[in-house]
């Protein structure tokens, strides 16, 4: 028996025009999902990773997961909060897997909206004394404070209690004030 070749956006050629439309509109919605969550999602992998390659990876291999379950997670889940939990875990993972004596040095990325935020001297600083934090302090902090998130969702999202994610905030806040000195403000 021969495998149908496929058709119209990759629906193979036996499946009715119904299905095939119901394909198209679900990598539509997919593709909609991807165009508003890249950006968000790569600033905060760079963010934890510090290499705007490793970002880029790190994401598509948070859609490449999301892709394979989007039916679920589009009906059922809130997509915006599963993609960072799948990011985190993506950067755990790596994390894991990485030499600790691996030095990842990159360009200090743009803010999106073209505004700036301090000094570069001190967005600089601020990024890699962020670096020098563990990679679950910086999650916290990076899903705190660069998205703005409650402690809540923080706790959500990482699978912790949410004193474990205010315990977090205040070590790591207290380690980039040492770190940075007396002139660091926390907006």
């Amino acid at each position: 028996m021969t495998t149908p070749r496929p058709v119209d956006g990759g629906a193979p050629a036996g499946w009715g025009a119904g299905r095939r439309r119901t394909k198209a509109a679900r990598d539509e919605e997919f593709t909609a999902f991807v165009e508003s969550a890249a950006t968000r999602l790569r600033r905060s992998a760079y963010l934890m990773c510090r290499d705007w390659h490793l970002a880029q990876d790190l994401t598509q291999q948070t859609f490449a997961k999301m892709y394979a379950s989007w039916d679920r997670i589009r009906t059922g889940t809130n997509p915006e909060g599963y993609s960072r939990r799948v990011l985190m875990n993506l950067v755990f993972d790596q994390q894991r897997r990485r030499s600790g004596s691996e030095v990842v040095l990159a360009d200090l990325p743009d803010r999106p909206d073209g505004a700036a935020a301090g000094t570069p001297e001190l967005r600089l600083a601020l990024v890699d004394a962020l670096a020098t934090l563990s990679v679950e302090d910086r999650a916290v902090l990076v899903l705190r404070h660069a998205e703005d998130h409650s402690v809540d969702t923080v706790a959500t999202i990482l699978g912790v209690s949410g004193s474990v994610v205010k315990m977090r905030t205040a070590r790591a806040l207290a380690r980039l004030r040492s770190l940075l000195g007396e002139d660091f403000v926390d907006g």
